[in-house]
């Protein structure tokens, strides 16, 4: 490929990124224009569309296979420059990380914390629910990521963490005045209850688990940070799923179902690439989930 193809490829990269082409110009120190006509090129070039002119931006199935080509190209060229002691390998690397909610609530910033901090590294973190990290990397957004699912993605490999758990909990009050003295499943599919956002069945797991059936949908509250999903379970704004690593910070909260836990298991899947950057902060992540995960 020629250096102009390459050029082009590093300004779509910057797009996605910025996710606004006036954004990506103040990155490249360029005019919008110039983005425009280099992201225009590269399409003419590839005789397909790769990004859709949306806010944000969007990219079309072939631009997710030539971003993932993208950030392989950066990440080999920095690694190739610092090994070659050139004085422009001087700045930190970057890598853009998936990582599920509430695992960087509880675990994963103990495992960043842990890289060495020479060469530096600057950690760009995605946060998402962990069935749905993997399309970041499908997607070439990201370079890694915690989800769970097994199967890599093509590209990728995969290797277990560990299993995070899950109580059914709910504050006293709540307790008293929704679930006490009646049966558990009835009792719970009638309660209000907290979801992550629309994509989080964890708890329609859990009574599924319980009922045998669909459950019913009753009132919902939605709460998309995993700290204040668990401190409206302790305000008494509904019951849910919360990771027994949080519960060991919030005394007083009622478990509804001791012999019912729920085990997600987690994975780690990363590009098959050879960076020493990626492979340091794989070895701290393994190392962190084996202490803070179920194994």
């Amino acid at each position: 490929m020629s250096d102009l193809l390459l050029d082009q490829v590093r300004t779509l990269l910057a797009v996605v990124d910025e996710q606004s082409f006036d954004r990506a110009a103040a990155v490249l120190h360029v005019t919008p224009s110039a983005v425009s006509q280099r992201v225009k090129a590269l399409e003419q070039r590839m005789g397909r569309v790769l990004i859709l002119r949306t806010k944000p931006v969007r990219l079309t199935d072939s631009g997710q296979v030539l971003v993932r080509f993208a950030r392989q190209l950066t990440r080999l060229e920095a690694d190739t420059r610092a090994e070659l002691g050139l004085a422009d390998a001087t700045g930190p690397v970057t890598l853009p990380i998936a990582v599920n909610a509430d695992s960087l609530a509880t675990w994963f910033l103990a495992a960043l914390a842990a890289v060495p901090t020479e060469p530096p590294i600057a950690f760009d973190l995605r946060s998402d629910d962990q069935d749905h990290t993997a399309a970041l990397l499908r997607e070439g957004l990201v370079m890694a990521a915690v989800t769970s699912a097994p199967h890599p993605v093509q590209g990728c490999t995969s290797s277990r963490l560990g299993r995070m758990r899950y109580r059914a909990v709910a504050s006293p009050v709540f307790f008293a005045r929704w679930l006490a003295d009646r049966p558990l499943a009835t009792a719970l599919a009638a309660a209000p209850a907290l979801l992550f956002d629309r994509k989080d069945d964890l708890q329609d797991r859990f009574l599924r688990g319980l009922t045998r059936r669909a459950p019913n949908v009753g009132v919902r509250h939605f709460v998309p940070s995993s700290e204040s999903f668990a401190d409206a379970v302790v305000a008494g704004l509904g019951w849910g799923l919360v990771p027994e690593l949080q519960l060991q910070l919030r005394d007083g909260l009622v478990d509804l179902a001791p012999d019912r836990p729920v085990d997600v298991p987690l994975y780690w899947q990363q590009w098959k690439l050879d960076s020493p950057a990626l492979a340091t902060v794989a070895d701290a992540v393994s190392r962190e989930a084996a202490r803070a995960l179920r194994r």
